[in-house]
């Protein structure tokens, strides 16, 4: 026989069979795969063959009885596969490697996971539904999706993923379909299922493409199954490009579907699972598919009226499905199959392509070299933060701004805004309220009547309405209610709305207009990522850039979406869409806890941000000790020196920036109270840069106090408010106005150091207020609010903050035993702002991490946030440098700056670029240009006494900066 002999054989022989062939590296390969075959197949039994054909269902959180029951058809029918319908992912791992120690043939795992495992597995990850996916542009996105399911699926066991969902979404099937079609466009949704596609099969996982020929569109009665009433033109110019094209991209697997389509089957009232012209003629034949096609779960009440399981088995397969999925007992079966075949109905030609199909895949899943799985934090594999990084793209990428007016959206101007939010839908909305409030202050309004809330709200300038609505399934209800949209209207007429849908696009069908709605935000599922992502996007963190994949009404046409603009705003993500590893960042936790359980500290607020993204923002232990409150995102720290660069050195930049003041400026020039003293030719860049040789201190309060109580003098306070004891200090304690004048005398008089080294002073602080008030003709309060707070949106940084925030929401900060003989809560901690009024140049300031985070974001972004420049690029430069680094002084002007020998205030691995402060109650932040890092560490660690100094003394702080650098990917 020659060689064109041989060559035409093979080539014949893989037509008969149908066998769709992996991409061989060389011809040895093929032939290893098919001698496997070849091998297994002779040396089956027929009932063994039969058998191969046979998928059983398992389960991974049944009992022990459920566990054997499944190892006895594996050891006593060898089936040839289990499909699992969900469970614990640990315990499934388990029982996989033990079913396949049992089994004499490998065993073909599939599962259900079109959106990842978590709609079947706990503790795993889910990805968004195809509607929402529908709308990215970007298809790697989707791609990458289907790689990490693949990636997933091999670290459980699974050979086999039911999905991509193939059907194109019409009028007459979304209620069948719901939110999991990739939209109304035919092209899109080809897009989408190829890319899905590529991407698990790229990972060695076989993509079984569902619902062939289609989604039903019509249900008659509980006890039929529904029925397709598309044409076969129809069907052929809506449904069937996608497959052909999945077919194209060689698509591992097809599952038929249990439906009735009368266009295309000689019964009517038979499926189109059973039937051999839509599984064989027209999907084989016709399309030319040459991989697996299962059938549906074949315990379907409806078909077993009339019926018993092993002849729906049977029909099934001579329709042309080559893997059949059965729950319970498969021996009647293979019974059935043994008689069909004994009595020519079935034919040996069709045993061996398709149980040969089958002993392919599973060569091609690495079965022939099967290894056991591995049962070590099966967990943490399956939900990465690469997977939410990739989850977190995917929304971002996704949802759609379907109207917009720019004058809203982003909204800008915080200082003038007064925003409200309204909920509508019966889904939690907690996350993006949540979000919302990190940018702005938001009034959540709730009426009961219309005409009230209408009132109400005249007094905002914009209003956010949200409907949210469940998530628990694809085709959940999505709608709003008719009093909603009476109320939406109504809302919209009289105030400036930004509508947020958190639900199918669908839901905006019953809207009878559009034109009152400003804008108009489609965010698809009330997930958490989409609230926050959606809240994100109307403060201008990030852009809507989503396209809609349906249709809505006449106003919103497929593919309708403006793209919105972005502000220069701090945003939100994972760390691994900064360049970071989220499992190296999780030692934080361990660290952070062991602040509170080490009774460092009550309780930490913990914010990392990296590139404009905050990636970690979490919360640990209490306010007290005491345990009754657990500190929240929104709770307000006293801040201590942080003041200093948070509130004091902003306002003398902008000064200097303005030609006002200059770093070489003398005290004298600046306050002619210093005028012949000798602190007045001190200058700006020495007082700042704490090499003015100025004492760190003075305690005020002391001399304040009676000599024999020790308790404040009542020379110097009230306890009632009056004209001439105004200065509150603490609850209930009124000093003397006079003495405030004193405080700065005091200064004025104090001795200079006697050598000229770097030494850490309030002092300057003091000084630079006086100058600082007396330039803006207004309290620190009310410039730094006027000048900053309100327009970065750091609407929870205050000085006092007792007049705008419930003491609840305040952390105490000392048990004071000493001076005010009081819990110190809402007032500020330092004794010397304490007798300014709370409001001091050095200390004084409240705030929260989140807040803190905007003001050094806008120091690391050259002085821009949002859309407002608040400094120059070259103000910020000329205070963060070292002056007298070649005098020991690491010190640039107000900033702390890194450690010039091996101790100091960072870790010791941030870059000199970077500055920062820490604060006398527990507190901290770091800004690094180079790495784009800014870090803040709240706590309470004074409380109940500032004498507990574990904090300190454990370096806690720069340990975990050290952290967040050794988790930077390279």
């Amino acid at each position: 026989m020659n060689k064109f002999s041989i060559i035409f054989i093979i080539i014949l022989s893989l037509f008969i069979t149908g066998a769709k062939q992996p991409h061989f590296a060389n011809k040895a390969a093929f032939e290893a795969q098919e001698k496997w075959v070849d091998s297994l197949y002779t040396n089956m039994t027929q009932k063994e063959r039969f058998a191969q054909l046979l998928t059983i269902t398992a389960y991974s959180d049944k009992d022990l009885a459920h566990d054997n029951r499944v190892k006895l058809q594996i050891m006593k029918q060898h089936v040839g596969g289990i499909h699992f319908m969900g469970g614990n992912p640990t315990h499934q791992v388990e029982l996989t490697n033990q079913f396949q120690k049992l089994s004499k043939v490998p065993l073909l795992i599939s599962m259900d996971a079109e959106w990842d495992f978590g709609k079947k597995l706990d503790s795993t990850h889910t990805f968004p539904y195809n509607l929402l996916l529908g709308a990215v542009e970007n298809d790697t996105i989707i791609e990458n999706i289907g790689k990490h399911i693949g990636k997933h699926s091999k670290q459980i066991g699974v050979h086999a993923v039911f999905g991509p969902q193939s059907v194109v979404q019409t009028e007459d099937n979304r209620a069948f379909v719901g939110n999991r079609s990739y939209g109304e466009n035919i092209a899109n949704v080809s897009k989408k299922v190829t890319a899905f596609t590529k991407g698990i099969q790229s990972t060695g996982i076989m993509a079984i493409a569902t619902d062939f020929p289609s989604y039903p569109n019509t249900v008659t009665t509980s006890e039929n199954l529904p029925e397709l009433t598309l044409s076969s033109e129809e069907l052929d110019s809506i449904q069937f490009p996608v497959y052909k094209e999945l077919i194209k991209q060689k698509i591992g697997g097809v599952q038929t579907a249990h439906i009735l389509v009368p266009s295309m089957t000689s019964v009517s009232s038979s499926p189109a699972s059973f039937s051999h012209n839509i599984v064989t003629k027209k999907l084989k034949h016709e399309f030319g598919f040459q991989g697996l096609t299962f059938s549906p779960l074949l315990n379907d009440e409806r078909l077993l009226q009339d019926k018993e399981i092993s002849e729906v088995a049977l029909a099934a397969f001579l329709a042309g499905n080559d893997v059949l999925l059965l729950p319970g007992d498969v021996q009647p079966v293979i019974a059935k199959f043994e008689e069909a075949y004994n009595e020519g109905l079935i034919k040996e030609a069709d045993v061996s392509r398709a149980v040969k199909n089958i002993l392919r895949a599973k060569y091609k899943a690495g079965l022939h070299t099967l290894e056991p799985l591995s049962e070590v934090a099966v967990v943490e594999k399956l939900a990465s933060g690469k997977d939410k990084a990739l989850h977190y793209k995917a929304i971002k990428h996704a949802i759609t701004a379907l109207k917009i007016d720019n004058s809203i959206v982003p909204i800008r101007n915080l200082s003038q805004q007064k925003i409200a939010y309204i909920k509508m839908g019966d889904a939690n909305e907690a996350t993006f309220v949540n979000t919302l409030l990190k940018y702005a202050a938001i009034d959540v309004i709730e009426e009961k009547n219309l005409a009230d809330l209408t009132e109400k709200l005249k007094n905002y300038t914009t209003v956010i309405v949200g409907l949210h609505k469940s998530d628990a399934s694809p085709k959940a209800d999505y709608k709003f209610t008719e009093r909603e949209i009476v109320w939406l209207q109504e809302i919209s007429r009289e105030s400036k709305v930004i509508l947020a849908v958190f639900a199918s696009p669908h839901s905006l069908s019953n809207i009878k207009s559009f034109t009152n709605i400003d804008t108009i935000l489609m965010s698809y599922q009330n997930s958490e990522f989409s609230q926050e992502i959606t809240a994100q996007i109307i403060f201008g963190a990030v852009k809507a850039q989503g396209k809609l994949p349906v249709a809505i009404k006449d106003e919103f046409p497929i593919g309708t979406g403006v793209e919105t603009q972005t502000l220069a705003r701090l945003g939100y993500d994972f760390p691994e869409a900064v360049g970071l590893n989220s499992k190296k960042l999780s030692k934080i936790d361990s660290l952070a806890a062991l602040v509170v359980s080490e009774e460092m500290a009550p309780g930490v607020q913990l914010l990392i941000a990296r590139k404009g993204k905050i990636i970690y923002n979490k919360n640990f232990g209490y306010h007290t000790y005491e345990k009754k409150h657990k500190v929240t995102d929104q709770d307000l720290y006293d801040v201590a020196s942080m003041t200093k660069i948070l509130a004091t050195l902003p306002l003398v930049m902008k000064l200097e920036e303005n030609k006002k003041m200059a770093l070489t400026s003398k005290l004298e020039d600046l306050l002619p109270m210093f005028k012949e003293t000798n602190k007045d030719t001190l200058k700006v860049v020495e007082i700042l840069s704490h090499y003015a040789r100025l004492k760190p201190w003075i305690p005020f309060y002391i001399n304040t106090l009676d000599s024999v109580t020790k308790k404040p003098d009542k020379k110097w306070y009230r306890r009632k408010q009056s004209k001439k004891f105004n200065i509150k200090v603490a609850d209930k304690l009124y000093m003397k106005a006079e003495y405030k004048d004193s405080m700065m005398q005091r200064i004025i008089d104090s001795d200079l150091l006697e050598k000229h080294r770097y030494r850490y002073s309030d002092l300057p602080f003091y000084i630079l207020k006086e100058y600082v008030e007396t330039m803006y003709n207004a309290d620190l309060n009310a410039v730094t609010q006027q000048y900053f707070y309100k327009s970065l949106g750091a609407h929870r940084t205050t000085y006092n903050p007792l007049e705008k925030f419930s003491k609840d929401v305040i952390v105490p900060s000392e048990k004071d035993d000493y001076y005010r003989n009081q819990v110190v809560q809402g007032y500020v901690h330092d004794m010397g702002a304490a007798m300014q009024g709370g409001i001091g140049g050095h200390a004084g300031l409240f705030s929260t991490a989140n807040d803190v985070a905007k003001i050094m974001q806008m120091y690391l972004q050259n002085g821009v946030y949002g859309d407002v420049q608040y400094l120059d690029a070259a103000t910020i430069a000329k205070f963060n440098n070292c002056y007298y680094c070649d005098k020991d002084n690491r010190r640039g002007v107000g900033f702390d700056k890194p450690q010039l020998g091996d101790v100091g205030p960072t870790c010791g691995c941030v870059s000199m670029k970077s500055f920062g402060h820490s604060g006398f109650t527990g507190t901290y932040t770091w800004a690094d240009p180079e790495e784009e890092i800014v870090y803040v560490f709240l706590s309470n660690r004074t409380f109940p006494t500032m004498s507990n100094r574990k904090l300190i003394k454990t370096n806690i702080r720069t340990e975990i900066q050290k952290l967040i650098y050794e988790a930077i990917e390279k």
